[in-house]
């Protein structure tokens, strides 16, 4: 292989290690071999022969793909074969038709003079003290899809400092207290027993309140791809806090993550969890994935007053078929269940797929999950108390 054809392949995987992507000199080694046993003679043989050597996740595929229509966009390169040049690295402004480049990847492809560009010293110390405390604020109203590599760490770094504290429900149990709504007569029998049969004193009996469960049903579909993994460090939290808390993700099938959530380690449980899912970013079949949840899981987790958190944009492969029917049930074996859609950061909203029409009037409330603002709302709402009378939400006109 030619030489500079090498340190092309090379200078395309440092692109990629810079956009996130795990990858590094084994890697570029594999990427070189695997083009030269394919050829570059069709630019598909190219694309998938270093897909299959520097791709190992499913959520690695966007970046992958928009990196390499970036790097490789040289119409005439595979005609040179072995007089390849470097790919010019200063990106064009997408047309309005065009999807959105990712700005970890857009950061990664600029030119190393101006990633390493430093603003003047009059500048710097004129923005120092007037951008320090907005910072955290802008960092956390950004929306997760449009942060940066640096910014997405500093939003997992935020998310794993949450905490969450339920508000107690009341249980059918009861325990004995000093006061109290019911006479324990059970403790004033024996009492008056060990008194020969005398009078015993007033014993009480109270309600037992404590934590509820928390179910999560994640949506790990293509249209939800950007979101998904950042919801995995949410639900990490969560579970390594102390909450019984049980996860599943879901894409044409339901997947039960919540062991490998369990490690203490965020990074090593994320990849245990990826590692359990067949089917990250791919269709969604909302409707049949919660009737299996609601066949096979609703009784061994919905119970004891368990909250539902449902995380998917409603955008439904089967149209929406059967899939009203499954959120009812799903709605009558919970206390309570929240919608959470990420369709509602845009301002000019309105629920017109089926399947978000058919999910609407049967959930209790539906809220927006795009941000650090929005978890950290959510995480409010949760620690308040939770009434079992429900006001079904109506659909626009």
């Amino acid at each position: 292989m030619s030489g500079k054809l090498g340190q092309t392949i090379v200078q395309f995987v440092r692109v990629l290690r810079r956009a996130g992507l795990p990858v590094g000199p084994a890697h570029a080694i594999d990427a070189v071999r695997a083009v030269e046993a394919v050829g570059i003679e069709r630019r598909d043989d190219l694309y998938w022969a270093l897909h299959a050597a520097l791709v190992r996740k499913p959520e690695e595929r966007v970046i992958f793909d928009q990196a390499f229509h970036l790097f490789w966009r040289n119409p005439k390169l595979l005609e040179r074969a072995m007089g390849v040049l470097l790919p010019a690295l200063k990106l064009e402004t997408p047309d309005k038709g065009e999807p959105q480049v990712a700005p970890r990847l857009a950061e990664a492809m600029r030119p190393a003079d101006q990633q390493k560009q430093r603003l003047p010293e009059e500048q710097a110390e004129e923005i120092d003290a007037a951008l320090t405390f907005s910072q955290n604020e802008i960092l956390r109203a950004q929306d997760f899809e449009k942060m940066s590599t640096a910014e997405l760490e500093a939003a997992k770094r935020a998310i794993g400092a949450m905490r969450l504290a339920f508000a107690p429900v009341r249980t059918r149990r009861y325990r004995t207290a000093r006061r109290g709504s019911r006479l324990d007569l059970r403790a004033m029998l024996r009492a008056s027993l060990r008194q020969g049969g005398d009078m015993a004193a007033p014993r009480w009996r109270t309600p037992v309140e404590r934590e509820p469960p928390l179910v999560v049903l994640c949506d790990i579909s293509g249209s939800m791809a950007r979101y998904s993994r950042i919801f995995l460090h949410f639900l990490h939290a969560l579970t390594n806090d102390g909450h019984r808390v049980t996860s599943f993700v879901f894409g044409t099938r339901l997947t039960n993550i919540t062991r490998a959530l369990k490690h203490r380690d965020v990074d090593v449980a994320v990849e245990r969890a990826s590692g359990q899912v067949a089917d990250w970013s791919g269709g969604t079949r909302i409707g049949e994935t919660l009737h299996e949840f609601n066949r096979t899981w609703s009784r061994r987790v919905l119970s004891q007053g368990a909250l539902v958190l449902l995380i998917t944009d409603g955008l439904d492969r089967g149209g929406g078929e059967g899939l009203r029917v499954e959120v009812e049930r799903l709605r009558k074996s919970c206390r309570r269940l929240i919608w959470l859609n990420p369709l509602l950061r845009y301002a000019g909203f309105q629920p017109k797929s089926l399947g978000i029409r058919a999910i609407l009037p049967e959930v209790d409330e539906m809220r927006p999950v795009h941000n650090l603002d929005s978890l950290a709302a959510l995480t409010s709402v949760l620690s308040q108390p939770m009434p079992r009378l429900r006001k079904p939400l109506e659909l626009p006109a």
